[in-house]
């Protein structure tokens, strides 16, 4: 049996034998898994096993392994539930407690905020290996283009395959809202295809540069993509009560022609006249507001900024950044905003290499943070905030400082922006817009030494040095 067999059977041990799984999935860092019985679980015994970062009790119980470890150990999951009929075999009589226990849960946790920010969660997500993947090609597109201009290329030669680069990253940035209609549509019970024909509506396809298509508040003409992806979340959650209506009046034997018709046209025409520009109106003033704070506050915001973003990932909080980050990118090419935040990992990872050095002696540890600090350097922070930092209380807080330290570095230099969101750290460096590469890694340089001499002196818990096996 391998490790990543043996974490799976000790995980399903732990929570209760695979009999009591119902369903599993697995995101970038966490196993989740929905429970018929959550008294079976046994907390301490999860937290004991050997790769097992933490955990997170929410709608469905979260098992946190880390990048790549989490991917393997959910495919040993999903075999030993296919061996045992563990995701079939709960009995009736079970199945029905769990239904309920899940039903209390789900009411439990359903206030409007929260409910919220798992919908926003849901729908961006799933989006985020396209960020990444595409936002690297851009980056390459770039240093390519960069060195065209410059003449260090033969612009007939390598032209060609800056355009071709492009093309691919073009592919989830200039449809991007189609994407997030289709999944808002997931996530708000409307037909994922309607939801994904509303977002194209945005873009405006048709209409003809000579005739444009008037803003009726003011007059101007509309642009393709005005309002971006809060119009569309808007529009997607209007399509969802109204296909909801629809359905209950329209006959069954006219349903799949009638309902998609009058949903479209009534949408489409309420997206164009009235999402559109309103969404406009609070999309500019919001990325207005942002810029203009990261702009004039300087040192002081980038470290209230850079400071405040781990408590935001501890809480879940952090989700509902996403569509701010995509809406600056898409109006003014880059999200300085990002390069702020991601100092927050910065400061961890300064964090945990003062505990490593002070804690040696502490092998249990030690092996945490050898194991989750590799991926921390690449912007992966949920490894060491559940793992190293918050359990010791402390560190968390010094972290949390020095992620402010480097996020005042970045605010005095200014100008700092990514042109895809995804990942941080130092995995950020090739997005980082406009050449200002530099000034970002002075920043990460500002938050590790932060992080670290604050944790190093004040930060370390006494307990955490003592010698253990």
């Amino acid at each position: 049996m391998d490790k990543y067999q043996k974490m799976a059977s000790e995980i399903a041990d732990a929570i209760g034998g695979s009999g009591n799984v119902v369903s599993y999935t697995n995101c970038m860092t966490r196993l989740r898994v929905n429970v018929a019985d959550r008294s079976l679980i046994n907390e301490e015994q999860v937290k004991k096993i050997n790769g097992v970062l933490g955990t997170v009790d929410d709608e469905t119980y979260q098992i946190i392994l880390g990048p790549g470890t989490v991917t393997k150990v959910a495919e040993q999951f999903g075999l030993l539930g296919d061996s045992s009929n563990g995701k079939q075999g709960t009995s009736a009589a079970l199945k029905d407690k769990g239904a309920d226990m899940k039903a209390e849960l789900k009411k439990k946790n359903n206030t409007p905020f929260k409910n919220f920010l798992r919908k926003v969660g849901n729908i961006f997500i799933p989006l985020i290996p396209a960020f990444v993947g595409a936002g690297l090609i851009a980056g390459i597109a770039s240093i390519l283009l960069n060195n065209i201009t410059a003449q260090n290329l033969d612009a007939a030669t390598w032209s060609q395959y800056v355009t071709v680069l492009n093309v691919i990253k073009n592919a989830i940035f200039s449809y991007l809202v189609i994407y997030v209609g289709i999944n808002a549509a997931k996530e708000f019970g409307a037909t994922p295809s309607l939801g994904g024909v509303i977002g194209g509506v945005t873009l405006l396809t048709g209409m003809l540069p000579d005739q444009p298509i008037k803003n009726i508040f003011n007059g101007d003409p509309l642009a393709p993509g005005q309002g971006g992806v809060i119009g569309v979340l808007l529009a997607v959650y209007l399509l969802s009560l109204l296909e909801k209506q629809l359905r209950k009046i329209v006959p069954d034997s006219l349903d799949i022609i009638i309902t998609p018709m009058i949903a479209l046209l009534v949408v489409g025409l309420l997206t164009i006249f009235f999402i559109m520009p309103f969404a406009g109106f609070i999309s500019d003033n919001l990325i207005g507001s942002i810029n203009w704070i990261i702009a004039k506050g300087g040192i002081f915001a980038g470290f209230v900024l850079g400071m405040g973003f781990l408590p935001l990932v501890m809480l879940g909080l952090h989700q509902v950044l996403t569509p701010i980050h995509i809406e600056l990118i898409n109006s003014t090419g880059a999200t300085q905003l990002l390069p702020i935040l991601a100092m927050a990992g910065a400061g961890q990872v300064g964090a945990a290499l003062a505990l490593w050095l002070r804690c040696k002696k502490n092998k249990p540890l030690s092996n945490m943070i050898k194991g989750a600090l590799p991926v921390g350097i690449l912007g992966i922070g949920e490894p060491l905030i559940y793992g190293v930092t918050l359990p010791l209380g402390r560190p968390f807080i010094t972290a949390c400082i020095g992620g402010g330290i480097g996020g005042a570095v970045i605010g005095m230099l200014g100008h700092v922006g990514a042109i895809a969101i995804g990942p941080s750290g130092v995995a950020l460096v090739p997005l980082i817009a406009n050449g200002m590469w530099l000034k970002y890694v002075i920043g990460l340089l500002a938050g590790y030494a932060g992080g670290f001499v604050l944790t190093y002196f004040f930060g370390t818990p006494k307990d955490a040095m003592a010698e253990q096996e």
